[in-house]
């Protein structure tokens, strides 16, 4: 289970960091980010029912009305250990677990609905999101969006982490420009040219 450890050095966390991120690039990796700080001193964005329904509605997806949030939760955060256990070994060159792989295979085994078109009463287009999903079938579109990611050569030599020693959020780069050195310019990239500017100042 991905626990968040409590016994790393405090460190003053602000709203912004607990903030839920949904720029990583895909969605296996939005649920990793969901974990803010590894692993000196994570921060935990998605540990109650409140930060679940927002996480979903965040990707785009919504689940069937009397799910229990804590069981939703416990599945999600396995498997998120397991999605950054397995991509970050594509960025830092170790073996994932086997038992990490394992889960992510036992879960892409349930179907997940195919998708379809669907008109509302007023002639709308239904948003993607607008279908009900079971815990299995959420569980399964995550573990099926990291194999994907994982098998094709393209994407995941564009895994990177954010070059921040304190962040280190898993992101894809574009894959056009300037390689994605920050996980944001708005958030970590802003924050090391501030520090910078000042290391400069002081060494006046």
């Amino acid at each position: 289970m991905d626990a968040v450890q409590h016994d790393a050095p405090r460190r003053r966390v602000t709203a912004r960091l607990r903030e839920l991120r949904f720029d990583a690039g895909t969605l296996c990796l939005n649920l990793v980010a969901t974990v803010g700080r590894r692993p000196e001193a994570p921060i935990e964005r998605m540990g109650d029912a409140e930060r679940l329904a927002a996480w979903c509605h965040g990707v785009g997806v919504t689940l069937e009305d009397g799910y229990d949030p804590q069981d939703v939760l416990r599945s999600l955060h396995a498997l998120r250990a397991a999605a950054h256990d397995i991509a970050s070994g594509a960025v830092d060159g170790h073996r994932p677990r086997q038992r990490s792989v394992d889960l992510v295979n036992r879960l892409a085994r349930t179907e997940p609905p195919a998708p379809r078109l669907e008109l509302t009463a007023d002639g709308e287009w239904a948003p993607k999101g607008s279908r009900r999903l079971t815990k299995e079938a959420l569980l399964s579109l995550v573990a099926r969006d990291l194999i994907d990611l994982m098998t094709d050569d393209a994407r995941r030599s564009r895994l990177t982490a954010c070059a921040s020693e304190v962040c280190g959020m898993l992101c894809l780069d574009s894959g056009g420009g300037r390689p994605r050195k920050w996980c944001s310019m708005r958030r970590c990239g802003n924050q090391a040219k501030a520090a910078g500017h000042r290391l400069r100042t002081s060494a006046r």
